[in-house]
């Protein structure tokens, strides 16, 4: 994968990054857990964004079936997983999520796990029928996807599905007046080689300016693990 140029590292290779009293891997890390991130989800809330997320999940269950258990990377306040509770009220749920403000959210679902943390940090425990994230692996290192793509896998007991920018190969681009914050790729082509008990299930795309369920431009990958793939990942849970 290509490398993205690290900054103030010195000699040391994945050097921590102070943040408000913690240390992170990345850059990215201390840019979503500060103000920024804050920003984003003051801004980021509200039920229109449930009603087209419910819509987006709603394609992605009818593949996958009946789901008891989801896990989501990058969980921000909780609209993905909201969506999902309103398709199936009776889902196991968890979180995973840097930034505090957003966790604070969180918390104040009912019945979700959450885990107050990086994605780079996570050390998965147990099998979820579905992992997945939703713009995140955008915002990620390109140097750490490959940790994170692990994570993923071992996170999934069955299936594992991305919706982000696609682009056929890597770039970066400005994000709001920012460099080396936001990256577009291959993302389910990369994990698809990577981990050969994945199988592409299905794909999708939603596009911004849709009447009445909009989202961001996003292409979402579903993949489910084949039975292989399963049986090994019955030892996380």
């Amino acid at each position: 994968m290509p490398k993205l140029r690290r900054r103030n590292q010195g000699s040391k290779k994945n050097a921590l990054r102070p943040s408000r009293g913690r240390e992170f891997r990345t850059d990215q890390e201390s840019f979503w857990v500060g103000d920024f991130g804050n920003s984003y989800t003051a801004r980021n809330q509200g039920d229109k964004l449930v009603a087209s997320n419910a819509a987006l999940f709603s394609h992605i269950l009818e593949r996958t079936g009946r789901i008891s258990s989801a896990i989501e990377f990058g969980a921000n306040v909780g609209l993905n997983l909201r969506a999902l509770r309103l398709l199936v009220p009776d889902v196991k749920l968890a979180a995973v999520e840097i930034n505090a403000q957003a966790v604070v959210e969180l918390k104040k679902m009912r019945d979700v796990t959450v885990h107050h943390r990086s994605i780079l940090e996570f050390k998965p425990k147990g099998g979820f029928d579905l992992a997945f994230t939703k713009g995140v692996l955008i915002h990620i290192n390109p140097d750490e996807l490959r940790r994170v793509y692990a994570t993923l896998h071992a996170s999934s007991r069955r299936f594992v599905c991305i919706a982000e920018y696609y682009n056929p190969t890597p770039v970066g681009i400005p994000y709001r007046g920012h460099a080396d914050r936001l990256f577009k790729r291959d993302f389910a082509g990369e994990m698809l080689q990577l981990y050969p008990d994945l199988r592409l299930r299905d794909y999708g795309f939603v596009y911004h300016g849709d009447a009445n369920f909009p989202q961001d431009d996003i292409t979402w990958f579903l993949m489910e693990k084949t039975k292989s793939g399963r049986k090994a990942a019955s030892r996380y849970g």
